[in-house]
């Protein structure tokens, strides 16, 4: 499932939409979300934001509930640790337990929701990115908006590389368990370390191979990128700013109120 996202990214129902108009979507989502300062307009923007990947964009809620799993947990271990550590502000719940006295402020509650609300808004936007346009679009874009060509190449060589490792990763895994080599805690730890050696060595062969065939392929020091040119519609502008302007509004609107 490594190659699933740039996959779907390839096939989604949105994929004939200029990418320029996906990407101002998708980061003018997270922007609004991150300066946002009550929890009401990244809600909202999670909540659409995951509509429009899910309905529009015809992404399989199976996929995108499992994509969701990683960064929810997070935040929420993140916002339970907000909650009983800062305290502050009027108490809103206090217990004792192990002979400590805790409790629940009604600042730190809002807070926490505010990050809990600004991470959920945020990482829908990413994954409307990462889920309707393929990172081979991306690099188009950051090449016409002349961003350095050593930091784009060098982006595009690691994008690569991370599946190169992956698949090499799980072919050792694939057999290190068939010969039974995590059947105990000693053996995972002794297969583990065997595993990074041999990803090691694999990546420096693989990076040598690359130089070789580039230099056969006549390389000058430049990586040329073709940008897969896509109208941009007036009605699916319009719908951009408007959207922008609507959650933006919201939170202009819901600057003072505390949800808790």
């Amino acid at each position: 499932m490594h190659d699933l996202l740039d996959d779907y990214a390839q096939t989604n129902a949105l994929r004939d939409v200029s990418p320029r108009l996906k990407l101002v979507l998708g980061l003018g989502s997270i922007l609004l979300c991150v300066f946002s300062p009550s929890p009401v307009a990244p809600l909202i923007a999670a909540l659409t934001m995951s509509a429009i990947t899910v309905f529009l964009a015809k992404i399989p809620v199976r996929l995108y509930r499992k994509l969701l799993i990683v960064p929810l947990t997070f935040v929420l271990f993140s916002s339970l640790a907000i909650l009983f550590v800062t305290g502050s502000g009027e108490p809103i719940i206090a217990f004792q337990a192990f002979g400590l006295g805790l409790g629940i402020g009604r600042d730190s509650a809002n807070i926490a929701l505010l990050m809990l609300s600004r991470t959920l808004g945020g990482t829908s936007s990413l994954f409307f990115i990462a889920l309707t346009t393929p990172m081979i679009e991306i690099f188009s874009i950051l090449k016409s908006l002349r961003l350095p060509d050593v930091l784009l190449e060098l982006s595009m060589l690691i994008y690569r590389y991370i599946f190169v490792l992956m698949d090499q990763a799980m072919m050792i895994n694939s057999a290190q368990t068939m010969r039974l080599g995590h059947a105990s805690l000693r053996g995972s730890f002794n297969s583990f370390s065997m595993l990074s050696g041999v990803l090691f060595l694999r990546a420096w062969e693989q990076g040598e191979r690359l130089m070789v065939a580039m230099d056969s392929r006549c390389y000058d020091g430049r990586l040329d990128v073709f940008e897969r040119r896509t109208p941009i519609m007036l009605h699916g502008t319009l719908a951009v700013i408007g959207y922008l302007a609507a959650v933006a509004a919201i939170a202009f609107l819901t600057r003072d109120l505390r949800l808790i």
